[in-house]
């Protein structure tokens, strides 16, 4: 178990904080009327924002360059 969250711990932080930051959306602007299917509830607004997440923090390059070219 550990060694998942070492592996996928930039995924795991992108999906929590857009998982919060869906739920604060849906809370602060969201959708008076019930017409928006994303911000009309909280779930949908928070899975929206969770896969947002993932997708934007995964984005960022991970880990060390291999340049094979400095040895040539």
């Amino acid at each position: 178990m550990k060694n998942i969250f070492k592996q996928h711990w930039l995924l795991l932080l992108g999906v929590i904080v857009g998982t919060l930051g869906g739920y604060l959306y849906w809370h602060f602007i969201g959708c008076n009327n019930g017409n928006c299917p994303l911000t009309s509830s909280p779930i949908n607004s928070s899975i929206a924002g969770a896969l947002l997440g993932g997708l934007l923090f995964t984005s960022f390059p991970q880990g060390k360059k291999n340049n094979d070219d400095k040895d040539k």
